[in-house]
């Protein structure tokens, strides 16, 4: 299957619901700038979609520059969120 199809082939989602079926769940924010991830546990987000992430760690580029701890991260930021396995 090409790429474009794969593309094709996906649902869009309510960002909202998707959301708020993460929180309490291990998620990867990409952020839009810097090759940045955060990855942490999602403690809440809000209607303007700002998240609040807990165990926090910071990857440039793919490589950790270690544990924050508790961060906010502002909407205007985000490129994508994912959830991550366990």
């Amino acid at each position: 299957m090409s790429e474009s199809s794969d593309i094709s082939a996906m649902q869009p989602v309510n960002p909202k619901p998707f959301l708020k079926g993460l929180v309490n769940h291990r998620v990867g924010v990409k952020l839009k700038f810097n090759s940045t991830e955060y990855r942490g546990t999602l403690v809440s987000t809000d209607n303007y979609f700002n998240l609040q992430l807990n165990e926090a760690e910071e990857f440039v580029a793919g490589v950790s520059h270690g544990t924050l701890g508790e961060i906010f991260i502002r909407c205007n930021n985000v490129l994508y969120i994912r959830e991550l396995p366990n």
